[in-house]
Order: structure tokens, then sequence, then C-alpha cells
């Protein structure tokens, strides 16, 4: 395993993490009515308590 190999795993890992929270941001961004309709669960501004990051990130926070 080569340093630049090891090197381009994580640039595509946070690449895709960013397009990951960008889409996240983009579906949360719909109004309620919308995200209902397409079964997007509660957005976090509703969600004090952050059980949707939870879900989302697969991790307790």
């Amino acid at each position: 395993m080569s340093m630049f190999g090891s090197l381009g795993r994580y640039g595509a890992a946070i690449k895709h993490a960013h397009s990951r929270s960008r889409s996240i941001r983009a579906l949360n961004s719909l109004p309620p009515e919308i995200q209902k309709d397409i079964g997007w669960p509660v957005s976090q501004r509703d969600d004090p308590r952050g059980k949707l990051s939870a879900l989302l990130l697969g991790s307790a926070r």
C-alpha cells in the first residue's frame, strides 16, 4: 500500500462525506410538507435532541 494510495482513499472519503452532507442540507431545507411527502425524517431544526443526526450518521453524538 503506497502513501499515495492511502491519500487517494482518504480524499475520496472526504469527498463522499461532503457530498452526503450537502445532500442532507438540501433535503432539510425543503418545506416540511415536501419532506413528509418524500418520506424524509423530521429535519434537525425540529429535533432538538439530535436523533436525526444519530440516525443518519450511525452513531450517538
